[in-house]
């Protein structure tokens, strides 16, 4: 297994991209090729005691910065790391891509490069959220701020396969993102999108209010790409503020500091599964090839684990299976 990483891609690039993917290569035996400059990642190597061993160096010349327009990868980027990474996977060199870099240019990149899916409307990025019984994808969380009902279909078809075969899920329920769980709730998107899920071959249960996600009412939630990188960040942000708000408890007197020690192990498990470096990344579905996003802040541990995502999601041919879903789909 060959997995292609973006080694100047995201804020702790390089030095972190280059000890997750030193860490992947010893824990889970796969072999890594890293584009960028090939003089800059020896020497980071070097420096910090790394291992490059069955890690191969593809030089590319430029760097897609976070504040470059997506589509200047087609244009002006062509030789960047995130590019000549895509290109390399799209020519079968590679089994997978991973990249902590811009979002957009991840999203035009796999479009363009790598390329959709026969039948595919457009690829949509999934994140895995953690709620209180394990986690669920939230899909679309920015890929496509407008949406038609036949794409919520097909996210939620993708979305499917994807928990299926990555997450172990038999059998994963899937719920609209919607104001209210009556099937009369919405706009036009809600209420179109509603009927189609009903007829698609997924294990639809209707709509799901915001509220209910984090209670884990269903393993996908569905909806537009605007709706739902809000929910994201809104999530991300309550769980910051929630565990600096129990730190300022905690820290108030001996009597809180007492109970901080009491709690401590069960309060670092809820951390560490709110923690985005171990889910490691958000899966491009609808592509020819696995595509992996990486949170743009990933550390070493993360990279290591969105490698292990790539790994998994190229290993169960989960590309492979959302083709014929979506082919099972259109025919019905």
């Amino acid at each position: 297994m060959k997995i292609v990483v973006d080694a100047f891609g995201g804020d702790n690039a390089p030095l972190e991209i280059i000890k997750g993917a030193a860490m992947a290569v010893a824990e889970l035996g796969v072999q890594i090729i890293l584009t960028g400059d090939e003089q800059i990642i020896k020497k980071r190597a070097e420096e910090n005691n790394i291992s490059l061993n069955n890690i191969e160096i593809c030089h590319a010349g430029d760097i897609m910065d976070m504040h470059d327009q997506p589509n200047e990868i087609l244009k002006s980027k062509k030789d960047s790391s995130m590019a000549v990474a895509l290109k390399l996977v799209a020519e079968d060199k590679g089994d997978a891509f991973v990249s902590a870099g811009s979002t957009g240019a991840i999203v035009v990149g796999g479009t363009f490069i790598v390329k959709r899916l026969k039948g595919v409307k457009r690829a949509a990025i999934g994140s895995l959220v953690p709620a209180k019984n394990g986690s669920f994808l939230l899909m679309d969380v920015g890929a496509n701020a407008d949406c038609r009902p036949e794409m919520l279909e097909q996210f939620a078809v993708m979305a499917s396969v994807y928990m299926k075969k990555v997450m172990n899920i038999e059998s994963p329920t899937v719920g609209l993102l919607n104001i209210g769980t009556e099937d009369t709730k919405g706009g036009e998107l809600q209420l179109k999108a509603y009927e189609l899920l009903k007829e698609a071959p997924i294990n639809f249960i209707g709509n799901v209010e915001a509220r209910a996600i984090p209670e884990g009412a269903c393993d996908v939630v569905i909806t537009d790409g605007f709706t739902g990188n809000i929910v994201l960040k809104l999530y991300e942000g309550v769980s910051l503020n929630l565990f600096s708000m129990l730190k300022d408890v905690f820290l108030k007197n001996a009597a809180t500091k007492v109970a901080y020690l009491i709690t401590k192990s069960g309060l670092k498990q809820i951390k560490k599964k709110a923690d985005s470096s171990e889910v490691g990344g958000a899966p491009l579905l609808g592509l020819k090839k696995p595509v992996i996003k990486a949170h743009g802040n990933s550390n070493a541990i993360a990279i290591k684990n969105a490698i292990k995502q790539a790994k998994i999601f190229a290993e169960n041919d989960v590309v492979g299976l959302i083709s014929k879903d979506l082919e099972k789909d259109n025919e019905e």
